[in-house]
């Protein structure tokens, strides 16, 4: 298996600090308001990331983080005239609702960086202590120049970063490049204890803090958004590895971003389809398929038009299961028939590949395809379905559970309709059409008669 390493700018095979198994960060939401679809993106890959390492045999033990207290969660708080917990906290239970929806799996620890302020005081003391970080009146700051490695992630030269966009102006600093550990409170702000006062920790330490909290000085991935890139994974760096002097994370992962017509989606520009919304008008399984379209690296264009073709894909993808499901199959235990064994191997070395979900769902939609041919047996059908079912899986792509529905109901319900037709009473047989819609089910009329199927399949 090789991976798109970042820190590399190129694909390294996965070899695991313990053998058969993976530790993995990734950074998660600033839970300041609802989750969007950008959101959805970098979740979903990472989710898919996880399922698929499983799927190839690692134990993984996979950490998400809350940032739950920082400046947009206080503005929003004082603009609400309400706690600062309090819009963190409704945002995280809107958050894990989202995640149910989208049927992203919840990660085996979730930390929240209000929950590991007492850790993050600890990295800073023993900062300070080696000469990397210096308290100016209640702030504390990370002194940049102090790590010559500084820039090793972004490659970016750090003569070169000019103050002002991405770097804090602070005339107090020793250099305007040098970043906040730990921020001084401001009257009526939330504000936990220090050797240096009143005050909350900086963004950058939470993570550092966490995952070593959680998997260690060195593990084995660390991830997140490619926003994430500067600065605040190469403040991480910077920071644990000045603090444990052994590598942090041995592979960088990072997903590329959604765009809102060239603009790249975000809050500040006011330009979000949160997932909310999302998942009211379109099927979740069809955002994910329209999702992972799209190689996790390469920038994404939002379209509602092609979501609703991946919904129609989805459809055609998953028909040989319920036809395998209509027919009462029992997948029969054994190998695959040769015929079907390929699909595997395709769908393994194009995941193999940093991935490749563009190419592994080409797999599928191929199995599913030859699923639908003609003449295709019981047995085939049964051990096929299975084998696009656990494939799919590996992506996150569940297939829906059939509704429990009169079935018989449906076929005399057909009956009557084509009854209806045969006497041209064609207003009584679109009224039952509707009728069977309405039961969840699609009819097909072909040659040979009507048959159908439930919707969503």
């Amino acid at each position: 298996m090789k991976i798109y390493n970042t820190m590399a700018r190129g694909k390294e095979e996965l070899v695991p600090l313990t053998p058969g198994e993976i530790t993995m960060y990734s950074c998660g939401v600033t839970v300041y308001d609802l989750s969007h679809v950008g959101h959805a993106r970098m979740l979903m890959v990472f989710d898919m990331i996880v399922r698929y390492l499983r799927f190839a045999g690692y134990r993984v033990t996979f950490v998400r983080n809350f940032t739950d207290i920082d400046d947009k969660i206080i503005r929003k708080a004082a603009q609400e005239g309400i706690g600062a917990r309090e819009v963190s906290e409704r945002n995280i239970a809107a958050f894990h609702a989202d995640m149910a929806a989208l049927g992203v799996q919840s990660p085996d620890a979730e930390p929240k960086a209000t929950e590991h302020v007492p850790e993050m005081i600890a990295l800073i003391e023993r900062l300070i202590a080696r000469g990397y970080a210096y308290p100016i009146e209640g702030d504390v700051y990370f002194e940049v120049r102090r790590f010559p490695r500084y820039g090793k992630l972004s490659g970016k030269n750090l003569d070169e970063l000019q103050v002002g966009a991405r770097v804090e102006v602070d005339e107090r600093k020793r250099d305007p490049r040098d970043f906040a550990l730990w921020k001084s409170a401001k009257p009526g702000e939330p504000a936990w204890d220090s050797p240096w006062g009143p005050g909350r920790p900086g963004w950058h330490i939470e993570c550092s803090a966490m995952s070593v909290r959680y998997l260690g000085e060195t593990f084995d991935i660390h991830g997140g958004g490619e926003d994430l890139i500067f600065p605040h994974h190469e403040c991480e760096i910077a920071q644990t590895e000045a603090d444990t002097g052994v590598p942090f994370a041995r592979c960088w992962i990072h997903n590329a971003m959604v765009n809102m017509g060239r603009e790249k989606m975000s809050k500040s520009l006011g330009n979000t389809l949160t997932i909310r919304d999302l998942v009211a008008r379109h099927d979740p399984a069809a955002l994910r398929l329209f999702l992972l379209g799209t190689h996790y690296r390469t920038p994404l264009e939002w379209s509602e038009e092609r979501v609703a073709d991946s919904a129609r894909a989805l459809e055609r993808l998953w028909r040989p299961i319920d036809d395998a499901d209509k027919r009462g199959l029992t997948a029969a235990a054994g190998p695959l028939p040769e015929s079907l064994a390929g699909f595997r191997r395709a769908f393994v070395e194009a995941m193999d590949d940093d991935f490749n979900t563009p190419e592994a769902l080409a797999a599928l939609h191929e199995l599913s395809r030859a699923l639908r041919a003609e003449g295709v047996s019981a047995e085939v059908l049964g051990r096929g379905a299975l084998e696009l079912k656990t494939l799919a899986g590996a992506l996150g792509l569940a297939a829906p559970r059939r509704q429990d529905l009169d079935e018989a109901r449906i076929d005399r319900l057909i009956a009557e309709r084509t009854e209806a037709r045969r006497q041209r009473d064609f207003r009584r047989a679109d009224e039952i059409r509707a009728e069977i819609e309405q039961l969840g089910a699609i009819l097909e009329d072909k040659p040979t008669g009507t048959g159908w199927r439930w919707k969503g399949r």
